[in-house]
């Protein structure tokens, strides 16, 4: 059987700036990796080196048959300082935005993918009531550089991650892959270390992670909203819109209250944050399952990722129908992915999942794309490189790249817009 999408459904994969591209010493992620004390299994060192190689890798994407490149623009590498910019770094940024023409993917570009500069650790992080313009103030000068190179901005990826990460580690036993302690939510002794190496202290330093309070997160509203203000006067043809982490919240008799008040706290408290929006970014990578005692864990017998949560594909089209009962923007996919060394099961992953977003077309819901979560293996955080999300391999002694069965998979779907099921 075949399934067809339609021919200008978006189709490619995303990364994340501080992930691929290696050496982001001006980064707040930077020094918690250094920190004393740190939990990080690994220091991100070069990464895969995207920053230097993004040429090549891009012409990559494009062979494998690739049409769409969601990337992010890092802060701390543009705006250095407080107010002072890098034209080297603008620079570079402009050149990865042109090999994406010049190679025929469309490019989707995230303002903000969790980390900051160090400097505004010092300013009181994202704690702070001025955080809001200077990171509009950031996007603004992007913009008057780049804006009419960016199709798709978002302002902020998973604007709701602290507050799940808050609930969703804790509860699976496993320590955040950004470092936070899930069982009290606060701040462990190494936060103070890394705290002083970004010039504070450890009540100043408050990171993207940390906003999952009410006064945080009205700020980080406010943030976007500025943020997508200065965008749309400069390049008013730029779709803006903003990402959110949705697992798939579901509940067994006696737990429905529970999973209720779940999804208001992971998605409808944001929903103000969407009036303005040009689109919804979607992201799935499970479900989470409520009873009358709380979240449920997984069956003995489920099949787990490695990051040991359940390995759900259709997630992603259940979630994809819960959102559009309370928004009617056009809604792009722009993560969804696993970690396993079993790439036949990403494969699988892939076209189970894309078979849930065609039924949502099909009911007649506005699904304009499908980024897969991640193009290469690379930096997993807290997890170091121990977690393979990647189509494509990477030999970090080498940094050879290497596609595997899912990226030509994913490459021939994105060229044909047909997905072959059995």
């Amino acid at each position: 059987m075949e399934m067809v999408f339609p021919k200008d459904f978006i189709v490619g994969s995303a990364t994340a700036a501080y992930q691929v591209e290696g050496n982001n010493t001006n980064s707040d992620f930077w020094a918690e990796e250094q920190a004393e004390g740190s939990p990080y299994t690994d220091k991100s060192g070069d990464a895969i080196d995207h920053y230097r190689l993004y040429r090549q890798d891009i012409a990559l994407m494009a062979s494998l048959g690739l049409q769409a490149y969601r990337f992010s623009i890092e802060w701390a590498r543009v705006e250095p300082a407080p107010g002072q910019y890098s034209e080297s770094a603008i620079a570079h940024y402009k050149d990865v935005l042109l090999a994406c023409y010049e190679y025929g993917l469309t490019p989707v570009v995230a303002m903000h993918h969790f980390s900051s500069p160090q400097w505004l650790m010092r300013k009181g992080g994202w704690g702070s009531e001025d955080t809001p313009d200077r990171f509009a103030n950031y996007c603004k000068f992007v913009f008057q550089r780049l804006g009419g190179l960016i199709p798709y901005a978002l302002t902020f990826n998973e604007v709701n991650l602290p507050v799940m990460l808050r609930e969703v580690f804790s509860n699976i036993g496993l320590i955040p892959p950004v470092g936070i302690a899930g069982e009290a939510w606060a701040a462990p002794k190494w936060r103070e270390s890394a705290a002083a190496l970004c010039g504070t202290k450890v009540d100043q330093y408050i990171t993207f992670h940390m906003i999952s309070d009410e006064k945080k997160i009205q700020l980080l509203i406010e943030a976007h909203r500025l943020a997508r203000q200065k965008i749309k006067q400069l390049s008013p043809d730029t779709q803006v819109g903003l990402s959110m982490a949705l697992s798939d919240i579901q509940s067994v008799p006696g737990g429905e209250e529970a999973a209720a008040a779940k999804w208001q706290q992971y998605f409808e408290q944001y929903l103000p944050a969407l009036e303005g929006d040009d689109f919804f970014g979607l992201q799935n990578y499970t479900r989470e399952v409520y009873g009358p005692v709380g979240r449920l864990m997984p069956a003995a017998d489920a099949e787990l990722t490695q990051m040991k949560y359940e390995y759900v594909p259709e997630a992603l089209g259940q979630v994809i129908q819960k959102v559009n009962k309370s928004i009617k923007l056009p809604i792009i996919v722009t993560e969804h992915g696993v970690a396993t060394h079993n790439d036949e099961r990403r494969v699988a992953f892939i076209r189970r999942g894309l078979q849930g977003v065609h039924a949502c077309i099909q009911q007649g819901i506005d699904v304009r794309g499908y980024l897969h979560w991640t193009t290469f293996d690379n930096f997993e955080w807290n997890a170091g490189y121990s977690m393979t999300f990647g189509l494509i391999a990477v030999d970090r002694q080498t940094q050879e790249r290497n596609a595997k069965e899912s990226a030509r998979y994913l490459g021939q779907f994105a060229s044909t817009k047909i997905l072959k099921v059995e």
